[in-house]
C-alpha cells in the first residue's frame, strides 16, 4: 500500500512538473523581459524543488540514481541528531537547515551553500519547513581524487603549506554553481545520459567550486603534503580508533607532525583538539545508540570507550544540555517516534 501511495504521489509531481515546464516555455515565448536575472534563479529554484519533491516523495534520505546526489526531505522543522560531515557540497532548494559543529552554527537555505572538505562531528536542525513547503535539499558528496585531477588538468597553482582555515564554511550559493547543479537533477529524467553526461556536469560543478571562495578549501584536502591532507589523515586515524586511548604523540608520528604543529592545524581545521574531537566521536555515536535503543547508558558508555558510566553522563551533558536518558526522551518527543539522520 505504501509503494502504491508513493507510486501515486510520484506520478502527481511529474505531471505537475510537465505543466510547470510548460508555463515556462509558454512565457519565454510571450515576453523575452521574463527573463531577468531574479525571475529567473526563483523559476530555477522552483523548478529544482519539483524535481526534489518528485524523487524524494516522503520525509528522510533519498539516494539518486547519480552515485554522488542525495536528497533530503523533511515537511517540519526537526532535530535529526548527531553526524559525521563527509567532504560534500551542500544547499536547500526549499526550507532552510543549522549544522552545529564544535558549537558553531552553520545556516544554509536556497541562496547558501555549505561546503565540507573534512570529517567533522556535528549536529543539525531542520528549521525551516512546513508540509505545503518541505525542506528540500541538495547534498553532492565530493571525491578528493577528482578535486586533485581537476586542480593538476587546470594547472591551478599549489595552496602553500599553511592551512585552508576551517573545514566548513557557508558562502553565497552563485548563479553557476546553482545551474550546473539543476542541470545535473534534471538528469534523473533521462537515465539513459546519466553515464555520459552526470560526470561531465559533475566536473563543471567541481570545476565552479574549486574556481569559488572554496576553491583553496577543497585544493588543500586533495594536495598531498599541505596541512590539510595531513589533518585529514588524522581524522581518520581517530574514527577508527575512536574507542581507544588517545596518545596525541603517537597520532603525531602518524601524520609526520610535531605535537604542537598537529595541535596547532587540528583546531585550525576542525575548531577542535584531537582530544576533543575524539570525545565528541564518543559522544555523538552514543547519542546515535541510544536513539536506536541500542543498550543502556552504561553498556552504551564503555561501548563507545568510556571506563566509567558516570564521567560519561557528565561530558554528555555538558555537550548536549542533558543527561543521556532527558535528553533521548526530549528528542523522541520534539521527532516522534522516529529519528531522521
Amino acid at each position: 500500500m505504501l509503494q502504491i501511495q508513493r507510486n501515486r504521489r510520484r506520478c502527481r509531481a511529474a505531471v505537475e512538473y510537465a505543466r510547470f515546464r510548460q508555463r515556462i516555455s509558454i512565457r519565454m515565448k510571450q515576453n523575452s523581459s521574463w527573463l531577468d536575472p531574479s525571475a529567473s534563479r526563483e523559476t530555477a529554484r522552483r523548478e529544482l524543488a519539483m524535481l526534489i519533491s518528485r524523487f524524494a516523495p516522503v520525509d528522510g534520505a533519498h539516494q539518486t540514481a547519480i552515485p554522488s546526489l542525495t536528497f533530503y526531505r523533511y515537511s517540519a522543522p526537526a532535530d535529526l541528531g548527531c553526524g559525521v560531515t563527509s567532504s560534500a557540497f551542500v544547499f536547500a532548494a526549499q526550507g532552510a537547515k543549522r549544522v552545529v559543529v564544535a558549537g558553531q552554527a552553520y545556516d544554509y537555505d536556497h541562496l547558501h551553500c555549505l561546503v565540507t572538505s573534512v570529517d567533522l562531528p556535528m549536529t543539525s536542525r531542520v528549521t525551516r519547513a512546513s508540509s505545503d513547503a518541505p525542506y528540500l535539499c541538495v547534498k553532492l558528496t565530493l571525491d578528493p581524487q577528482r578535486i586533485v585531477e581537476l586542480a593538476t588538468q587546470l594547472h591551478l597553482p599549489e595552496p602553500d603549506a599553511a592551512s585552508a582555515g576551517e573545514g566548513i564554511a557557508v558562502g553565497s550559493l552563485s548563479a553557476p554553481v546553482f545551474d550546473a547543479a539543476l542541470r545535473l537533477v534534471r538528469l534523473l529524467d533521462a537515465p539513459g545520459d546519466i553515464p555520459v553526461l552526470a560526470p561531465l556536469i559533475e566536473k563543471e560543478l567541481l570545476y565552479r567550486l574549486m574556481t569559488s571562495e572554496q576553491g583553496k578549501r577543497l585544493r588543500h584536502i586533495a594536495i598531498s603534503g599541505s596541512q590539510t591532507y595531513r589533518i585529514a589523515r588524522a581524522i581518520e586515524w581517530i574514527q577508527k580508533h575512536y574507542t581507544e586511548l588517545l596518545r596525541v604523540e603517537i597520532l603525531a608520528q602518524e601524520v609526520n607532525m610535531s605535537v604542537s604543529s598537529l595541535h596547532h592545524h587540528f583546531k585550525n581545521v576542525t575548531t577542535l583538539s584531537p582530544l576533543q574531537y575524539q570525545k565528541q566521536l564518543r559522544l555523538h555515536e552514543a547519542r546515535r545508540l541510544l536513539l536506536g535503543q541500542n543498550g543502556d547508558v552504561g553498556s552504551v558508555a564503555i561501548r563507545v570507550g568510556y571506563d566509567s558510566p558516570s564521567q560519561f553522563s557528565r561530558e554528555y551533558s555538558r555537550l548536549f544540555g542533558a543527561p543521556p536518558l532527558r535528553d533521548v526522551v526530549q528528542l523522541r518527543r520534539q521527532n516522534g517516534v522516529g529519528f531522521g539522520e
